[in-house]
């Protein structure tokens, strides 16, 4: 019994550590697209705040 809670733990461990990698990756590649459509995406964040202060509701 005490081998089968061990291998579970471990597995458990490894494949939280395979998350975090994964976080990792997907921040790295949203930065990553952000730094390169940084004039897109403040543009169109300008637009969208600009368009929300002018709207009367």
């Amino acid at each position: 019994m005490d081998r089968f809670l061990v291998r579970i733990g471990t597995k458990f461990r490894s494949q939280e550590g395979m998350e975090l990698v994964q976080v990792a990756i997907l921040i790295a590649i949203a930065v990553f697209l952000g730094l390169i459509f940084k004039e897109k995406i403040g543009k169109f964040v300008n637009n969208v705040f600009g368009d929300l202060l002018k709207a009367d509701f």
